[in-house]
């Protein structure tokens, strides 16, 4: 899944263009979304991608079951709301997608801990008392337990999801970073091919792509990596 973490339509237009017959998923975040709006999203549809709506849906039930009927009405394949928010409104997110879509829904899974967040801030801050792959598996649990599909949660928790869920149940990484590129603001991260080996089902992958000079030659060699 390729990040499309831009300011602008189009900043993400040049990408695509540079990403031209490379077949993946495309990921569209709060930042794009609040600049192009739902009009970038169903053209991405219309071109042939899929897309994956990374807005974090985190509100009452009820406003969380209309915001994720909005979203399945514009045809996306994937979207995600917090665990944080609870099993009602996971299971409110599943009834939105269901009463929106006409035919197969969106697939639905919740964030558990944020790929930035560390121990320390789990404990000092976020006043967790539980450790971090705990918590992202107690998180797993109930999204599981709320019909969900899967969980975004780091690259280092992906065995125990498995380990506690089954391979039905979807893991979707970020925290990616190809040996040379730079962690940036992440904590928990490991290479492409390490990801691949826990058995994770998508990588989310963004500035190692989007922000070199070449973008898709670096898609091209984090490919090349994982065949």
């Amino acid at each position: 899944m390729v990040a499309l973490d831009y300011p602008s339509e189009q900043e993400a237009n040049e990408l695509l263009q540079s990403l031209q017959g490379i077949p993946c998923y495309m990921k569209v975040g709060m930042q794009l979304f609040y600049a192009a709006g739902p009009k970038f999203v169903e053209r991405l549809k219309e071109e042939g991608y899929k897309v994956f709506l990374d807005l974090k849906l985190h509100d009452i039930p009820n406003t969380v079951k209309g915001a994720a009927a909005s979203i399945s009405r514009l045809g996306v394949d994937m979207f995600n709301v917090h665990a944080a928010g609870g099993t009602r409104m996971m299971e409110a997110a599943l009834e939105g997608a269901e009463m929106a879509s006409a035919g197969a829904r969106p697939v639905v899974i919740a964030v558990t801990q944020l790929t930035s967040t560390n121990e320390r801030m789990l404990k000092e801050e976020l006043g967790i008392g539980a450790t971090m792959e705990e918590t992202v598996v107690r998180y797993a649990r109930l999204a599981g337990k709320a019909g969900l599909d899967g969980v975004v949660a780091s690259p280092l928790e992906v065995v125990r999801i498995k380990e506690a869920m089954g391979k039905p149940f979807l893991t979707i990484t970020p925290g990616i970073r190809p040996r040379h590129a730079a962690a940036g603001d992440q904590s928990r991260v490991m290479t492409p091919a390490e990801a691949l080996n826990t058995g994770t089902d998508y990588m989310v992958i963004g500035r190692p792509i989007t922000a070199q000079a070449d973008p898709r030659q670096a898609l091209e060699s984090i490919i090349e990596e994982l065949i």
